[in-house]
């Protein structure tokens, strides 16, 4: 019999989950395992910086997410220059709404988790895979929820077996759900997925998509005071990613400016025409 590694022994083998292996040896390093005093719903998530809005939308080759750049606490503008849109490995990206600072710390967390397991099992996860996972994370931050610190993601990538972009969206308890064409979520996001519904058509190629994206945050930050628009004075832009069969890419700002600033020049030639 070949002798066991004592190391091997002690602690098994390595998981595939790096949560997981938290969860295991250092439980206090999860965002899930944050407690809170007792405190309203309503107080302590207007204590907490809010994120929103992120919309995504498949077109020919792939998927596209952005997201607007402000937060809010309460009634006030926490942070015009947030970034809500993240990749999440070569071939996903992930947005966050809801509280920004643990949905940050959950984003860090998820990449972690595929760079973990592609390093262990020596392939990437499925993007079946990663969205189920993504569920599992949001899952275990429910009892923060109830307590008015929700995060809400939507999760978007290339699927490289089926060759299409596929994107997902959730809610508070972990539930996951294939969207197809387009979604939102945010509290802009009932204004996003109006715009959406008459923007979006398929067939669209990559610089329709992101225009269409834009518009629609636009709209969203026409009726939400939530969501910061495109801002051509301080020369802020959406965060906006693709992910095709080439992998997940951040649209440059200045194409974001160009694009912002031919949908205002087009705004405003309609307003003065009406």
């Amino acid at each position: 019999m070949t002798p066991q590694d004592p190391a091997s022994a002690v602690h098994g083998a390595a998981p595939p989950s790096f949560s997981d292996h938290l969860a295991r040896h250092h439980p206090e390093l999860l965002p899930s395992s944050r407690r809170l005093g007792p405190a309203s719903a309503a107080s302590t998530s207007a204590a907490a910086p809010q994120a929103t809005t992120i919309v995504a939308l498949t077109y020919a080759g792939g998927v596209l997410m952005a997201g607007d750049r402000r937060a809010t606490m309460g009634n006030m503008i926490a942070s015009r220059h947030i970034k809500k849109v993240f990749p999440a490995d070569n071939y996903s990206v992930v947005g966050i709404a809801g509280t920004a600072g643990l949905a940050i710390d959950m984003i860090r967390l998820f990449q972690v988790e595929l760079e973990h397991y592609d390093k262990i099992e020596g392939t990437p996860m499925s993007l079946d895979g990663k969205s189920n996972r993504l569920a599992a994370m949001v899952r275990s931050n429910l009892p923060l929820a109830l307590q008015g610190l929700a995060v809400v993601p939507l999760f978007a990538g290339y699927d490289t077996e089926r060759h299409l972009g596929r994107l997902f969206s959730y809610d508070v308890t972990g539930g996951r759900y294939e969207e197809y064409e387009h979604h939102s979520v945010g509290s802009g996001s009932v204004f996003a997925r109006g715009a959406l519904k008459k923007l979006w058509k398929p067939g669209l190629d990559e610089e329709q998509a992101v225009a269409v994206a834009v518009e629609a945050l636009y709209d969203a930050a026409d009726d939400d005071s939530a969501t910061g628009g495109p801002d051509l004075v301080r020369q802020l832009w959406p965060v906006v990613y693709v992910v095709n069969s080439a992998g997940a890419r951040e649209i440059p700002e200045r194409e974001l400016h160009i694009t912002a600033q031919e949908l205002v020049s087009r705004r405003s030639a309609a307003g003065l025409e009406g």
